[in-house]
């Protein structure tokens, strides 16, 4: 397939630039491939359209304060944005501007915080070794700032709005943003319904937000990402599986991370690993059975992930009707329910 095939036209004004209050309060748009029907709800009715013994898996990574700003070489303004973490003090980042940071380059902060560039690697992300006193995260939570997504120009003056309620473990350079619209108390309704929460782990980085550019789908390749997957959340998964129950994704990290750990029955294995896994049509999904995401951009990988599960020409039409309906897109938009 094209990457234009998924390109669609979204007016300006739909782009949600802040978060609704209180999350659970965004519309729901609902697709029933079985009966390919379309209707509109509100998040917080989601008990209503899950089942007793559903397994509803969640991301439960946490965003860092991943954007920092320096000077590299003593002369030159840069911004650094940490992608992954690859030991106690080396990330993948990505800098700006890229053309200055040579290896061996020397970056300073604040808060005597430095870095030095130790190598390359492929789609322009550098490798960077810092040097500090003291605890890392404590200084990444001075000084650095939360990464908004750049179609996001309002500031966000509540930094806990761009996690999700449920997030434990430090590690993303983007949220999971269909976690987004989960509350305390609607998660404790999905709990009494009968749900089984499972708890799985994709630290969010260049593999899921890097653009699409090559002209051909099958021509993108994925930056890996780090995933975990604990022996519980494993067992709930395989005996829903088993007993032919739904397993239910909370966003596409939660899909991606669950068919990276997938064999041929849709059976997973608790462990922990890298995934580079790319899902578009007509990929055959083996464990997830319904999903809930958000609007995605045009012609990115998520979309492209939707079209896998829902099908090319159903999520065409979903995404028209939610901008016939006024939606709100991207990552403080509403949601989709493909069930």
């Amino acid at each position: 397939m094209l990457t234009s095939d998924f390109d669609y036209e979204l007016p300006v004004e739909l782009i949600a630039q802040t978060p609704i209050e209180p999350r659970d309060a965004s519309r729901l748009l609902v697709f029933d491939k079985n009966g390919n029907t379309i209707s509109h709800r509100v998040f917080r009715e989601l008990p209503d359209l899950l089942n007793s013994g559903d397994v509803l898996v969640v991301n439960n990574t946490r965003v860092m304060p991943a954007r920092l700003y320096g000077i590299i070489n003593a002369a030159t303004k840069a911004e650094v944005l940490l992608l992954k973490r690859l030991d106690y003090n080396a990330f993948e980042v990505i800098m700006r501007p890229a053309r200055r940071a040579r290896i061996g380059s020397v970056i300073v902060f604040a808060d005597g915080l430095s870095a030095v560039v130790k190598g390359f690697k492929d789609g322009g992300v550098r490798i960077l070794e810092f040097k500090f006193d003291g605890v890392l995260e404590n200084i990444l939570e001075r000084i650095g700032e939360t990464p908004l997504p750049h179609y996001i120009k309002t500031r966000l003056d509540d930094k806990s709005r761009y996690q999700t309620v449920y997030g434990k473990i430090d590690g993303s350079a983007a949220a999971p943003t269909a976690g987004l619209h989960f509350t305390g108390g609607l998660l404790d309704d999905i709990r009494k319904k009968g749900v089984i929460i499972a708890e799985v782990l994709l630290h969010v980085g260049l593999g899921t937000f890097r653009p699409v550019v090559s002209e051909s789908v099958e021509g993108h390749k994925m930056h890996s990402e780090y995933y975990e997957i604990p022996e519980e959340a494993a067992a709930a998964v395989n005996a829903a599986k088993a007993g032919g129950r739904r397993v239910v994704a909370v966003g596409t990290t939660s899909v991606r991370t669950l068919e990276s750990a997938a064999d041929a029955n849709g059976m997973i294995s608790p462990g922990r690993g890298e995934t580079d896994i790319f899902i578009y049509p007509p990929y055959k999904f083996k464990t997830v059975d319904a999903l809930i995401t958000n609007f995605h951009l045009p012609k990115s990988s998520l979309i492209m992930l939707v079209s896998a599960f829902a099908g090319y020409e159903n999520t065409m039409r979903v995404y028209g009707e939610a901008i016939k309906e006024r939606y709100r897109f991207f990552s403080f938009g509403d949601a989709c329910f493909f069930k």
